[in-house]
């Protein structure tokens, strides 16, 4: 069972036949000038844009201090920093909430 449909320009092994060759012919010339133009225009526009930043000069920048250290870092919860509560909050709270929701 073929997975793709036959066609007059492939051969039964999918192989490019003399009629898609003479179909191709005419644009082979342009496709080739139009794909190195366009890989002249990308490495071209590479190249620019690494002498412009190259040519960047940060002598005249002055360079801050190291900040000094929080006295105590952000709180976040993936810190582990955390209050921790006990089973037995939880269940106080636990049971707060079942007499609210109840009344």
């Amino acid at each position: 069972m073929p997975i793709l449909p036959p066609s007059s320009y492939y051969d039964k092994h999918y192989r490019p036949g003399a009629s898609l060759i003479r179909a191709r012919q005419p644009y082979l010339i342009r496709n080739i000038f139009t794909g190195l133009g366009l890989c002249t225009f990308t490495i071209s526009v590479y190249v620019w844009t690494i002498n412009a930043v190259a040519q960047d000069d940060f002598s005249d920048v002055e360079i801050p201090d190291a900040p000094a250290a929080p006295a105590q870092p952000p709180h976040s919860p993936h810190t582990g920093v955390e209050k921790s509560i006990s089973a037995a909050a939880l269940n106080e709270r636990k049971e707060e909430r079942l007499k609210s929701r109840d009344a």
